[in-house]
């Protein structure tokens, strides 16, 4: 499947792990793949030490898919405090950059108040751009942006992947034809700074938050996490999440829009179409969120290193253990 999602499995060569910072302020990262139980046990957390649960999921900054997305439901966001969930409409993007700015800020908020930002969610690049920081990229003006889009309309991705390897060897042979998203960021970035993203991205990274970070990674296995996936999506579709999906549909947005790329909609959206019943859209949206699980489970393995690695289900016996380990950590003194 197509990445759902903003940079998943975007290569690198650091693996992803807490920048080295003189700071004393606590923070919990909780990571894995999809379905692994993440905002569960970012919710139990915050309620046991007074925390923040601030979302670091690339499709849940959006509003108009709070089911499916997953967003932790209303009666769950009552019971502790949660922030950028829903925050920004589908049809303006978020990129790394954008989201670090919003979560940097509502982590100085929690420390002001007195309480522990817990950080939760399964975008590799967000946790990355918060823990370590960025490549320095500039930002790209709008009409840069706009005409790669325009250009990628204008040609169809075979054709603009092929005009991309003309202009930049490196980045057309590391995307895919399908990628759209990453390819249009790679043109943009070569015709805005004359560079190429792979030159880039090797530079140093910028911008990690000073803070004392304390990571605990949800690893499922597979059957597991297979079964979690398949079961949480004919949820999703009980709950409503057709009625999402008809609604953002009707908005007539760019289909290239990260928001876009939400699991199950373009297969939601076929069947709302007329294009198959809903029984085989349910059950391609089940295969393509156990494959994006899938190789989130793999780039987490390989590019957290976590504190803590779970991957037996998780008890009222283990949560004590874990909520034991925070709170000892946030109690030593740095």
């Amino acid at each position: 499947m197509a990445s759902a999602r903003v940079l998943l499995d975007e290569k690198c060569d650091d693996i992803l792990r807490p920048a080295v910072h003189p700071a004393s302020r606590p923070a919990v990262v909780i990571a894995g793949p999809t379905a692994s139980g993440k905002s569960g046990l970012a919710l139990a957390l915050a309620r046991h030490m007074d925390g923040v649960v601030i979302n670091a999921d690339s499709m849940q900054v959006y509003g108009g898919l709070p089911i499916l997305t997953a967003q932790p439901k209303p009666a769950d966001q009552a019971l502790a405090p949660h922030r950028l969930y829903g925050v920004l409409p589908p049809s303006e993007p978020c990129s790394a950059a954008r989201w670090r700015h919003l979560a940097t800020t509502e982590m100085e908020a929690a420390w002001g108040a007195g309480k522990l930002p817990i950080v939760v969610g399964g975008t590799g690049l967000y946790l990355r751009s918060l823990m370590q920081g960025l490549s320095p990229i500039p930002e790209i003006p709008e009409a840069v942006r706009g005409a790669v889009r325009l250009r990628l309309a204008e040609l169809g991705n075979v054709a603009f992947h092929a005009h991309l390897t003309g202009r930049d060897r490196v980045m057309g042979a590391r995307l895919q034809v399908g990628d759209s998203q990453r390819m249009v960021r790679a043109l943009e970035v070569l015709e805005a700074t004359g560079r190429s993203l792979a030159d880039w991205q090797a530079e140093p990274l910028e911008g990690g938050v000073a803070a004392a970070w304390y990571s605990v990674l949800l690893l499922p296995g597979r059957d597991l996490l297979a079964a979690a996936c398949d079961g949480r999506f004919l949820a999703m579709v009980e709950a409503g999440a057709l009625h999402e999906v008809a609604a953002i549909m009707a908005l007539g947005l760019d289909p290239a829009l990260p928001a876009m790329k939400a699991l199950g909609l373009r297969e939601l959206a076929a069947h709302l179409a007329g294009r198959g019943d809903l029984s085989s859209a349910v059950a391609a949206a089940q295969q393509a969120t156990r494959q994006y699980a899938k190789r989130q489970r793999t780039w987490f393995r390989h590019q957290l290193n976590a504190s803590e690695a779970i991957s037996e289900q998780l008890s009222e016996s283990l949560l004590a253990t874990i909520f034991l380990k925070i709170r000892q950590f946030c109690l030593t003194p740095r």
